[in-house]
């Protein structure tokens, strides 16, 4: 039984090639957690890092008397 349903998998990579596929070794679980799982994660966090830091509050000036900014 276990015979089998290994040979059955060892052809399940074989039946989806395209014509003229070659393709390279397989990833291990490093790679794939990195390219997959973190990689992502850390992108996402760094750009969201940079819009929180480029579209924060601005600061207010202590003077805020002049008639062409402010609207009493």
């Amino acid at each position: 039984m276990i015979k089998t349903i290994s040979q059955v998998a060892s052809l399940a990579g074989n039946i989806n090639q395209e014509p003229g596929a070659m393709p390279g070794e397989g990833l291990t679980a490093l790679q794939t957690f990195t390219y997959f799982v973190a990689a992502p994660i850390g992108l996402f966090l760094g750009i969201s890092l940079i819009v929180w830091a480029l579209t924060g509050d601005k600061k207010k000036s202590a003077s805020s008397t002049s008639v062409v900014t402010h609207i009493e």
